[in-house]
């Protein structure tokens, strides 16, 4: 059992914490009452950022002395929105939110993952027709270790599960996300994630 704490109570940061209460981890969810997030982190192993990802780096780097020595795990996309409310543009580009993020928070391990799929897939793969992939990006192995671990939690199969390396390489799979609005339009919000197949 790992203490872990949510960062975001809506669609993604819910579903995350209730599929891993059920795999037996003591999870808390902060929301947005003041001081929340400091008192979840602070208690808390592994830190899950499912804050909505324009608004993140600043909630984040806020909580500095709460994440020092913790793992974060940032399953978030920070994009600019179009109209109708979808993706339409990097927030970083050149860059990346684990990015920001790792460079703003540097006694933190940051783990990106889960960030190229619709939420519900996050916490059940194996429903789609096809094995989805879940990619991780990060600087300390053994922080993508324990994160590797999580996602077997959460139902995801070793061989779904693709280490790109640093967190360099959060920038490629943070912009996967401008894929979500096309596929949407074109074939409605029907659960569906980026897919290595070989």
């Amino acid at each position: 059992m790992t203490t872990i704490a949510v960062l975001g109570n809506g669609r993604v940061g819910g579903n995350l914490a209730q599929a891993l209460t059920r795999a037996g981890h003591r999870v808390t969810v902060a929301g947005r009452a003041p001081g929340a997030a400091a008192d979840a982190a602070e208690e808390a192993r592994i830190v899950v950022n499912a804050t909505p990802g324009a608004g993140s780096l600043e909630r984040l780097t806020a909580l500095r002395d709460e994440l020092r020595g913790k793992i974060l795990v940032d399953v978030s996309n920070a994009t600019v929105d179009g109209p109708d409310g979808l993706p339409a543009d990097l927030l970083y580009p050149g860059s990346s939110l684990a990015e920001q993020l790792q460079e703003a928070l540097p006694e933190t391990r940051v783990v990106k993952t889960l960030n190229t799929m619709l939420f519900p897939v996050m916490t059940a793969p194996g429903a789609l027709a096809q094995a989805p992939t879940a990619f991780l990006s990060g600087e300390d192995p053994q922080a993508k270790q324990t994160v590797r671990e999580l996602l077997t939690d959460l139902g995801w199969q070793q061989e779904w599960i693709t280490d790109l390396g640093g967190i360099g390489t959060a920038r490629a799979t943070e912009a996967a996300i401008l894929f979500v609005p096309h596929v949407i339009r074109s074939s409605g919000f029907a659960p569906f994630a980026v897919s290595v197949v070989r």
